[in-house]
């Protein structure tokens, strides 16, 4: 097997038209054509190649954690993303720096799923 990239990560939503305003106006992600699948959903680029899949419906408890399950988004100016959070009223942890000299984020979406947005060491 040769895994060639990661193509989407998918998650389940409870209320599908706040999870794509959280996505769409509060982290600016790019709402992109969805195939006419037949339950509710709404697909969003990340980056140049990946995408984030929402799936609408869920009924049970998210569990995510910080320190467990999340998923991470690397972004090129952490401040200028921290000064956006705020500009949104979006609710977040302070930017703090990791031991490999990575700065991150994390805050939650409206399931409560975690998301960390983190910008590399010389990463430009």
């Amino acid at each position: 097997m040769e895994i060639l990239d990661l193509n989407h990560v998918a998650i389940h939503v409870s209320d599908l038209s706040a999870s794509i305003s959280f996505y769409k106006d509060k982290l600016g992600l790019e709402q992109i054509a969805r195939p006419d699948f037949d339950f509710g959903g709404a697909w969003f680029r990340l980056g140049t190649r990946q995408e984030l899949h929402l799936i609408a419906g869920r009924k049970a408890p998210v569990n995510s954690l910080q320190r467990g399950t999340h998923f991470a988004l690397q972004v090129s100016a952490i401040q200028k993303v921290e000064d956006q959070l705020k500009r949104a009223n979006v609710t977040h942890n302070p930017k703090k720096q990791r031991p490999d000299g990575a700065w991150q984020i994390f805050l939650q979406d409206p399931d409560g799923y975690f998301i960390e947005l983190c910008e590399l060491p010389n990463a430009g």
